[in-house]
């Protein structure tokens, strides 16, 4: 079996159990509160993967202008994942960790700056995906 098959058949296997625990749910009991604890937890291994891949792709890349947008979309999966792995902690822990560091305001600074980053970095990374390819 080739590696994309164990990767599908690895998802397969992670939504069914997703699924049964959902079925197990008593009557009355929200089941929203289940489902996305479960699927937090399989948010933060999906994130892992893709920034591994997104880095591993630009080493393969090599430099260049592909190798360089690479490296740039990879750092700011990087952020990305960062961030989803702080709303997980938050939602499901109650612990804010940019609060704790900045404080409140300072928190909800830290938290735009974050999301610039990601986007920044993503975005310069296609852009300069986008225009090698084209030629410009």
């Amino acid at each position: 079996m080739n590696r994309v098959a164990r990767l599908v058949s690895l998802v397969v296997l992670m939504f069914a159990s997703v699924a049964t625990a959902m079925s197990d749910v008593a009557p009355g009991e929200p089941v929203m509160s289940t489902a996305s604890r479960l699927f937090a937890l399989l948010e933060i291994p999906f994130l892992v993967f893709c920034v591994v891949f997104a880095f591993l792709s630009a080493r393969q890349l090599r430099g260049g202008v592909f190798g360089t947008g690479m490296t740039l979309m990879a750092w700011g999966f990087l952020v990305m994942g960062v961030g989803h792995l702080h709303m997980q902690m938050e939602t499901h822990m109650g612990f804010n960790l940019f609060q704790t560091l900045f404080g409140p305001h300072g928190g909800q600074y830290a938290w735009f700056v974050a999301l610039f980053a990601t986007w920044t970095l993503s975005g310069m990374g296609f852009m300069r995906i986008y225009k090698a390819s084209r030629g410009v």
